[in-house]
């Protein structure tokens, strides 16, 4: 036998002994399943372009933090609008008032400007309102785990911008065969 037939002869025996060992250990079987979580999705009440994004995927945020803006051209001229119209309330009940003092204006004429002054400041706190929501904010604690609409892209009304997860909101659901369940108790640590 030349001794590169002993050498092959050596590693293949090492090779068998050591695949022999192998069998007789035994080995962890494993369990299939799958894991769950439980996402927070965060969303415009209106729809708009993403202008900023101030997380990415990944990002531990807290309840508060700024996620996100989408442009706010339309809600702001919606809000001149509306201020513009309590100015005018405000100056026609200014001058009903005044002449109800003197006795020259009806007490008609006074409750109608009233009435649109009451609906004029009601129309720019529903339009500072929706300003303000032209901004998203985290509403929980979590990690952020998908972002579905970027920077410059068009995002619809009630469609999530990304998703949160919160700590704690993950499951994992395994299955255990029958012969394997006596071995496992309740609080057992599972990897």
């Amino acid at each position: 036998m030349t001794s590169s037939q002993a050498i092959f002869s050596l590693a293949l025996t090492i090779v068998l002994a050591t695949g022999l060992a192998g069998c007789n250990e035994k080995r962890d079987p494993g369990f299939q399943g799958w894991v769950e979580a439980d996402m927070i999705f965060v969303s415009p009440d209106e729809a708009g372009r993403v202008t900023k994004l101030n997380v990415r995927e990944g990002d531990e945020v807290k309840a508060g933090d700024a996620l996100y803006s989408v442009d706010d051209d339309l809600q702001r001229a919606d809000l001149n609008q509306n201020k513009a119209t309590l100015a005018n309330a405000q100056q026609t009940y200014d001058r009903a008032a005044s002449l109800s003092k003197t006795g020259s204006g009806t007490q008609a004429n006074l409750d109608s400007a009233v009435s649109a002054l009451r609906v004029a400041e009601a129309r720019v706190a529903t339009s500072e309102t929706r300003m303000a929501r032209r901004k998203g904010f985290a509403p929980v604690a979590g990690t952020i785990q998908q972002i579905y609409f970027r920077e410059g892209e068009m995002v619809a009304a009630q469609r999530p911008v990304l998703s949160i997860m919160p700590p704690g909101n993950m499951k994992l659901r395994f299955f255990v065969p029958e012969t394997e369940l006596p071995k496992l108790a309740i609080g057992d640590t599972v990897r």
